[in-house]
């Protein structure tokens, strides 16, 4: 703005002055760090959307690097990869799409505490026959040798 002014003092003939060439960048980070953000609090909401009451151990937790394929078998005995949901028959085809037929992708196995050991067996051993040799069956963490508390009965005669 001064260069401006002693510009025109300075020379009777009208100058028109050069635009300003410098971007402001603080709206853009302004924006950016409000995503930045939003993404934060909502990646881990993300990653799983079948609903799986999984059992409890006392293992410790399973660390690696890339991302895990998560295999579901719900409460129904029905299967899903990541939340989409996929029949037996269809199941390999699919991890295999997935996957890029890579036998070392980290696959995890989380069966409902209420579904039939034999179905999350199945699924493994489908998984497994297929070629993949990082299966993991996953677990909440807490006390294994509590047992459920048992649900009081009602007898006849009693309200």
């Amino acid at each position: 703005m001064a260069n401006f002014i002693q510009a025109r003092k300075s020379s009777g003939s009208r100058r028109t002055t050069k635009p300003m060439s410098e971007i402001n960048v603080t709206p853009f980070v302004d924006v950016m760090l409000v995503l930045l953000v939003i993404f934060m609090v909502t990646a881990p909401l993300l990653t799983v959307g079948v609903q799986i009451d999984l059992p409890k151990t006392k293992a410790a937790v399973i660390s690696g690097e890339d991302e895990p394929l998560a295999v579901s078998v719900d409460a129904g005995g029905n299967i899903f990869i990541q939340d989409t949901e996929v029949k037996m028959d269809t199941l390999v085809p699919r991890l295999i799409a997935i996957t890029g037929k890579n036998p070392d992708a980290r696959i995890f196995v989380r069966g409902d505490r209420a579904v039939n050991y034999g179905r999350v067996m199945r699924v493994m051993g489908r998984i497994n026959a297929a070629g993949y040799r990082k299966v993991a069956l996953i677990t909440t963490q807490g006390d294994s040798n509590k047992k459920p508390k048992p649900k009081p009965s009602k007898k006849k005669g009693q309200k």
